[in-house]
């Protein structure tokens, strides 16, 4: 499951940013997963309570926002939804997508104190 290590990953972004910013606990915690990204959100909501035990962020609530996936198409040169890695574009049917968002995991804000 790597899920565990992205959220040992926001656990150091955290801790880092608290040795910068001087804050003593996070309340909530908000990312970005991308659609594309193979982030399970349940599995990452379950990692991320494990990871967080014993840390400033102990008890934060975390808030995931879905990013949709999205892909180039070579074919007809359209920007198009992309549910899925390997996917046909809607408009012509060509399987050929360059996927060019949905791929991310980023932390967007901590709530602290």
């Amino acid at each position: 499951m790597h899920e565990m290590s992205l959220a040992e990953g926001v656990l150091q972004i955290i801790e880092e940013t608290a040795e910068v910013e001087g804050f003593q606990a996070v309340r909530k915690v908000t990312l970005e997963i991308g659609q594309l990204a193979a982030v399970e959100p349940e599995a990452m909501r379950f990692c991320f309570d494990a990871a967080m035990r014993g840390s400033l962020a102990e008890g934060a609530e975390l808030e995931i926002v879905e990013v949709p996936g999205s892909g180039w198409c070579v074919e007809c040169a359209t920007t198009v939804p992309m549910p899925e890695i390997i996917a046909a574009c809607p408009y012509c049917g060509n399987c050929q997508l360059q996927a060019t968002g949905g791929m991310e995991m980023k932390v967007t804000s901590l709530e602290v104190e």
